[in-house]
């Protein structure tokens, strides 16, 4: 059986520590409740602190929990209770528009589908749920990047491979796709993916209006567009299902 890392069981230790006692410990009480010397416990300290795991208290040199711990939880609780929300919404939209319906969030400079909902005929069809997407090629990928600032960082750092004759690669000519899907509130991918293959996606905002994902449909390019345009009542239906689910988490004026 392989052996726990000691490093990695004590910052969990730590962390637990910092969680249910005083609001804030100095080094001296950390150190002596984990059983610890001075110096391992303080070049841990300072390792959680550089991650934002931890924060020092200026005046006392204490140390307490940071925010990073917060938007890790928060991020974990959006990703459940946005998929709960959408499960009756996606449904909706996967029926009425006769397509595959997807729900994205952003996770390793990538898209991770975290809900699926077959097209509605006997076609054969693969689950994708924990698939992960490009950022810069998908639909659901260019959403997250246009209203996701961690998400337009982490697509302006990663590799942008180019997979088919379409794919918009370059830094520039992404960054005006972006502005495109801002300013009319979704996004496309024609062929720039998959060959063949056709989606359409928009942003779903939180009660804090912040992004938390982007729900879109997929499939052939022939029934997605109509004279080389993206079919417009298919493009509703994806607006109106990401306001729908934005309202259900609380988000106004959507």
């Amino acid at each position: 059986m392989a052996r726990n890392i000691q490093s990695l069981e004590r910052a969990a230790a730590m962390l637990r520590l910092l969680a249910g006692g005083e609001r804030r410990l100095g080094l001296s009480d950390i150190a002596s409740s984990l059983g610890l010397a001075k110096g391992t416990a303080h070049g841990i300290l300072r390792t959680l602190h550089d991650e934002g795991f931890v924060e020092q208290d200026p005046a006392s040199g204490r140390y307490q929990l940071g925010a990073e711990l917060l938007r890790l939880g928060n991020s974990y609780l959006d990703v459940h209770e946005l998929r709960a929300r959408a499960l009756v919404w996606t449904d909706d939209l996967a029926r009425s528009s006769g397509e595959s319906a997807y729900l994205g969030v952003l996770h390793q400079q990538g898209v991770l589908v975290v809900h699926h909902v077959f097209r509605p005929d006997d076609s054969r069809q693969v689950l994708e749920v924990g698939a992960m997407q490009p950022l810069h090629s998908t639909a659901l990928g260019k959403v997250l990047c246009a209203y996701d600032p961690v998400a337009h960082s982490e697509v302006v750092e990663a590799e942008r491979k180019t997979f088919t004759a379409r794919t918009v690669a370059g830094l520039g000519d992404l960054e005006q796709v972006l502005d495109l899907t801002r300013a009319r509130g979704y996004a496309a991918d024609v062929e720039e993916t998959w060959e063949g293959v056709a989606s359409i996606a928009a942003p779903i905002h939180d009660r804090r209006r912040m992004p938390v994902g982007a729900v879109g449909v997929t499939g052939a390019v022939e029934r997605v567009c109509r004279d080389g345009e993206l079919r417009p009542e298919l493009i509703a239906a994806v607006r109106d299902c990401a306001r729908s689910v934005s309202r259900d988490l609380g988000a106004q004026r959507f």
